[in-house]
């Protein structure tokens, strides 16, 4: 089992900032996929980036250039560091933690954390 607990989410007006923290605890092995996801009401839940355990990472479009995963792999915390927010950046956003082993997916996900951007 990984239990994931993220942090850092609130209100902020248009343009500003926020960091979220993801602290992952349980059965870590590496090497593993940790990304941020987030739902807005009414929608899909959407990857808004992705980051390996060799410190590879992947954006969605509509965050590239404002936003930055990162993780401190000896403390097991991942980051997401949110630029220049906009309204459309209002959700619930989730931490997940992924290992494939062979044919076996441990998929796990966090409580969520709000993240609403309003002037």
């Amino acid at each position: 089992q990984v239990q994931l607990v993220e942090s850092g989410g609130g209100l902020v007006q248009p343009g500003e900032s926020l960091r979220l923290s993801c602290k992952a605890s349980g059965n870590i092995f590496s090497p593993n996929l940790m990304g941020w996801y987030r739902q807005a009401p009414g929608k899909q839940r959407e990857l808004v980036a992705s980051i390996s355990t060799g410190g590879g990472t992947n954006y969605a479009d509509s965050v590239k250039g404002r936003f930055a995963i990162s993780r401190d792999n000896a403390k097991n915390t991942l980051y997401l560091q949110m630029n220049s927010l906009k309204p459309e950046d209002t959700a619930v956003y989730y931490c997940n933690y992924k290992r494939v082993v062979g044919r076996e997916v441990n998929d796990y996900w966090g409580q969520g954390t709000q993240v609403t951007v309003s002037s």
